[in-house]
């Protein structure tokens, strides 16, 4: 059975990643990209679908894990009756294949430990053959398009089709284990590794990116851990952020709500842009916009809500029901057909992400304009659609008011480009339009008796994503309507302090059964409107009490279940972790940046 998802570390090289479990095993591993096959999978099924486990062969007294200083790199440390030690992991940040490293480390006295490998490419599913090479001293895997190399001192053995064995470690003694991805149509690769030369190298690449953060503040440590998550969620060819590294970790133990995040959501545009930038992470925001401009390039109707790494528009969904499911949460997805769904926020997004990239600095893209007068153009028409809204709801299209709001930031942003930034466009037009929405906005999305914004036109239900209207710049902290329906989502939407995204009481309400945890940016967006109020004790409280909630290494998934005390949902979930760089920065100025990020109007 898979650990609790907030016992698992990460590890990663930039291209994919890793789950570490406490108790050594890689329950969760896709080579060579973040969307590719999984190798371990028993994160959603048992050791049978794969996994890599190392392990002392005695009963342990103590563990304890850290990731090293300012690095992705983790130690677990194990106490037995013999003695202590250490495993090392790591993925050194990729030159041509990637790897996975294990260090294990004798601390004091003398441990017996075991290593057990169960390969099964294809997302657990394909059992591969399974061979020695260089005397012995290696062992090759393979299947299909896949391969992996183990190569260790360790003496090892096939057994009911795994590879096992034991070892004693001394103190003072390291052993180390290699494993290496190749294309099985290549030669498998014959130059070695280095453990301790990739140590170092990986050590270094992690402490010279957090030199680069300037923050200062009481967060620091919080802050700094995400970015680490954030920058391990890169995809580097590209530039691309995913989601997060795995799919189909439930938001409700044993339910149906179990998504593919291993892809690139342009909705995490703006903050993902503005994170990096608030840390003086300018590279990473450059890529992060290229990676934008090429996968929104194309016909504007048919800009999608998230693409693949490499910007890849085809996500078909699958269901693979050889996987019993976290816990029993089935099914097990791959791909995600929410790609193909209209979101017209997203249109807000891009047009916010490409501003705030010149008002910060970054040099202007003659072909980033270009693509916003496209996407404009487009806009002029489209927002008056109905769509499936920020949450991705699998049902009837509705005008949904968040979706609204962002179109009316797509104008806003653009009339400040030609007013602020010297480029042009027709920006009378644009004008009008953003007036047109904003008024339209206000009288129907808004409903006197709730004394509150609405998740949708018409409609009575509220919406965690209406806290985004103040944060946005679309009405002022200081307007009524906001702080009546941050009142009324406080009074509605809240579980133990913390905030749902929106009511799933009825059967059917998204066009799933109801049932999942409080969404964790949301409570974040919570923390930036009452900062913005002036509530400044409720925002501090309230953000303690959210990294109260990441595990003992920082990490953090999209929701949380207060009743059952765990996280839920894939993990760690890169949309949250920016919510909290951003509340971070937020709390620690006395003229927050999210003032910065737009001139707030009246209406």
């Amino acid at each position: 059975m898979a650990s609790r998802i907030e016992d698992y570390a990460l590890i990663g090289d930039l291209q994919t990643a890793a789950l570490v479990s406490r108790e050594g095993s890689i329950d969760w591993l896709c080579f060579p990209r973040f969307d590719s096959g999984a190798c371990f999978a028993a994160l959603l099924g048992d050791e049978e679908n794969g996994r890599w486990l190392i392990e002392p062969d005695a009963a342990v007294h103590r563990l304890h894990r850290r990731y090293r200083h300012e690095t992705l790199i983790l130690e677990t440390e194990w106490e037995t009756r013999d003695g202590a030690v250490r495993v090392i992991d790591f993925m050194p940040p990729r030159e041509t294949t990637p790897d996975i490293v294990r260090i294990v480390e004798g601390l004091q006295g003398k441990v017996k430990m075991r290593t057990e490998l169960v390969i099964r490419f294809d997302y657990g599913s394909i059992v591969p053959w399974v061979q020695r090479m260089d005397g012995g001293n290696a062992r090759i895997a393979l299947a299909g398009p896949d391969g992996l190399c183990l190569r260790t001192p360790v003496e090892l053995r096939g057994e009911d089709m795994r590879t096992v064995g034991e070892f004693t470690v001394e103190e003072g003694q390291r052993v180390p284990f290699t494993l290496t991805w190749f294309p099985s149509h290549l030669e498998w690769p014959k130059q070695e590794l280095d453990p301790e030369q990739a140590l170092g190298d990986t050590a270094e690449y992690w402490t010279d990116f957090c030199d680069r953060c300037t923050f200062e503040g009481d967060s620091q440590d919080a802050l700094q851990r995400s970015l680490i998550v954030l920058k391990a969620l890169t995809y580097a060819p590209t530039g691309g952020i995913v989601a997060a590294p795995t799919t189909s970790l439930p938001e409700h133990i044993g339910g149906l709500r179990n998504w593919d995040y291993r892809y690139c959501w342009l909705r995490d545009a703006t903050l993902t842009l503005l994170a990096f930038l608030h840390g003086d992470y300018v590279d990473e925001a450059r890529d992060w916009r290229l990676w934008l401009l090429r996968a929104a390039a194309g016909d504007p109707a048919d800009l999608q809500i998230m693409y693949g790494v490499a910007g890849e528009r085809r996500l078909t969904e699958l269901e693979l029901p050889w996987l019993s499911g976290y816990e029993g949460s089935r099914p097990v997805r791959i791909g995600n057909a929410a790609s193909g769904q209209l979101q017209l926020d997203v249109y807000g997004e891009v047009v916010d992400a490409l501003y705030q990239a010149r008002v910060h600095g970054l040099p202007r893209e003659e072909a980033a304009w270009r693509l916003q007068l496209k996407l404009l153009e487009h806009l002029e028409e489209a927002w008056r659609q109905p769509d499936e809204g920020i949450w991705e709801i699998r049902g009837p299209r509705r005008h949904f008011t968040h979706s609204k709001v962002m179109c009316w930031v797509a104008f806003d942003r653009a009339v400040r480009t030609v007013e602020d930034q010297g480029l042009e466009g027709p920006v009378d037009r644009w004008r009008h339009i953003r007036e047109e929405i904003h008024a339209e906005v206000c009288r129907k999305g808004y409903d006197l008796s709730l004394a509150s914004f609405t998740q949708s036109y018409g409609s009575k239900e509220l919406d965690a994503s209406l806290l985004l209207i103040p944060l946005v710049g679309f009405l002022p902290a200081t307007d009524e309507r906001v702080a009546e329906t941050v009142d009324a989502i406080q009074r509605t939407l809240m579980r133990d302090g913390l905030v749902v995204r929106y009511l799933t009481h009825e059967e059917g309400v998204d066009g799933l059964p109801p049932g999942e945890g409080v969404f964790l940016p949301c409570s974040f967006w919570l923390v930036d409107c009452l900062e913005l109020l002036g509530r400044h004790d409720e925002a501090h409280a309230l953000f303690e009490r959210l990294l109260g909630l990441t595990n003992d290494l920082g990490l953090i998934a999209e929701e949380y279940d207060p009743a059952a005390k765990r996280l839920l949902g894939n993990f760690p979930q890169a949309f949250t972790h920016l919510t909290l760089v951003n509340s971070a920065f937020n709390l620690a100025h006395e003229h927050p940046p999210m003032l910065r990020r737009h001139a707030v109007r009246r209406g």
